[in-house]
Parts: C-alpha cells; sequence; structure tokens
C-alpha cells in the first residue's frame, strides 16, 4: 500500500462514527480542481507511512476510534488494498471507502466479501461531461455506470454519491441530468469547490458558486433523490 497520509481523527467523514482517515497515493484521474495534486501526480516522493506504522497506530486507538476511512487518489489502484482492509477488520473497525468508481470489479468484491462498511462514490458529473470534468479524453463513462448500477442494486451496505461542484466546469442544466441518473439513490451530496492554490490544474479557469446557485442544483436533483444536500458553503 501507498500510504501518504493519516488524519488521526475525524467526526465527519464516516457517517455516525469517529474515525481516521488514510490517503492513498495514485489515481486514474486527472480532475483540474483536485486539491490533492501531489498525491495524483507524483505519489511516490510524498513522505509515506508503511502498513506497520498504521497498523500500530490502528491498535493504539481501539476502543477510541469505531472506523477507518480509506480515500485518495483512488485506494482500488493499490494491488494490496484487499489485505490490507482485512488487517484492518481484524482489528474490528468499520470501514469507509471512497472511490471514484472506475474499477467496478474491486469496488463489487469488496463489497461482495464484507470488507467494506460504507462507500462514498464520487459522481462527477453528468455522462456528457465527465471526460471534461475528470481531465481524461476519451473516459469509458461505462464503468462509472457500472459502479453507480452495483451500489443501487445491492443492499449490504449504505452508500452515498458526491459531487464537487465548480464553476467553470458544471453547468446548472446538468443537475437534472445528474438526478435521472441518480433516481433513487439514498443520497446524493454536492460539494463546493474551494479555490487554493493547490489545485491540480491552476491553469484552467475555475472558481466556486454561490450558496443560492448550488442550491439551485440541489432542487433539480430532488426531482429524482430524496436527499440532496449542499455541502462546504456558509
Amino acid at each position: 500500500m501507498l500510504i501518504c497520509g493519516l488524519q488521526k481523527t475525524t467526526l465527519l467523514d464516516f457517517p455516525g462514527h469517529v474515525a481516521c482517515t488514510i490517503f492513498t497515493g495514485g489515481c486514474n484521474f486527472r480532475c483540474p480542481y483536485c486539491q490533492n495534486g501531489e498525491l495524483v501526480l507524483n505519489p511516490a516522493a510524498q513522505p509515506c507511512l508503511s502498513e506497520e506504522e498504521v497498523m500500530a497506530f490502528l491498535k493504539k486507538r481501539k476502543g477510541i476510534l469505531e472506523g477507518v476511512c480509506i480515500t485518495g487518489g483512488e485506494p482500488t489502484l493499490q494491488s494490496d488494498l484487499e489485505n490490507f482492509v482485512r488487517e484492518i477488520r481484524n482489528l474490528g473497525y468499520l470501514v469507509k471507502l471512497d472511490s471514484n468508481g472506475y474499477r467496478p470489479e474491486i469496488l463489487k468484491s469488496l463489497v461482495e466479501q464484507g470488507l467494506v462498511d460504507y462507500v462514498a462514490m464520487d459522481v462527477k458529473a453528468s455522462k456528457e461531461n465527465y471526460a471534461k470534468v475528470t481531465g481524461v479524453p476519451g473516459l469509458d463513462v461505462t464503468k462509472i455506470e457500472e459502479s453507480v448500477a452495483y451500489l443501487m442494486t445491492q443492499d449490504k451496505i449504505p452508500y452515498e454519491f458526491r459531487t464537487t461542484v465548480v464553476r467553470g466546469l458544471h453547468t446548472l442544466e446538468e443537475f437534472e441530468e445528474i438526478g435521472k441518473w441518480l433516481e433513487g439513490a439514498p443520497a446524493l451530496f454536492l460539494q463546493c469547490y474551494q479555490e487554493s492554490g493547490n489545485v491540480l490544474c491552476p491553469e484552467v479557469k475555475m472558481g466556486s458558486f454561490e450558496k443560492t446557485e448550488l442550491e439551485c442544483m440541489a432542487e433539480k436533483a430532488r426531482k429524482y433523490i430524496a436527499r440532496v444536500e449542499v455541502r462546504g458553503v456558509e
């Protein structure tokens, strides 16, 4: 496992649980707005933690922490992710996986084996806009569709979808399409893009939407999804 960061405590990342968050290196997308650019472009150059260090930390925090969030980068790119998750579960922790959904076979395997307890999947954009928003020309959206369809038809674990909304990449109108695509899903969270100097592609003209605009987007999606909430904006 290429582990590039550890947030020792979070009350936000794993719904209903006190958890820590593990950041893995590397990603198969190049979203211009990504705030973890170094994890994506040059993960090996980041200060890394060994699996042994992480497991030692988790053993010490048993009884304090309830869960472990595994995020990235993109965790499903890690060849030893399954074994790593097994070790965490053997310590008695719940596991939440964050994923972009581009490796549906890994997602399915982890869920079917009972290795994860919650999944948060990024739905980056409407299908027509996916390649632009992910920075991957010719991206195969059918892989995303497969992951979405799987989560929406399985009954083993709770899950959520989320979209980081970026001025210059997204439009108000496409949230109607996203809503139709995810119709019947339990939850979609719209996350407000936060401008910073650490984004992956600072040369791309991007910005944040106002709260009123984000609420309009949420209203379009609420026609199809019962729970749509806006995050990251006052």
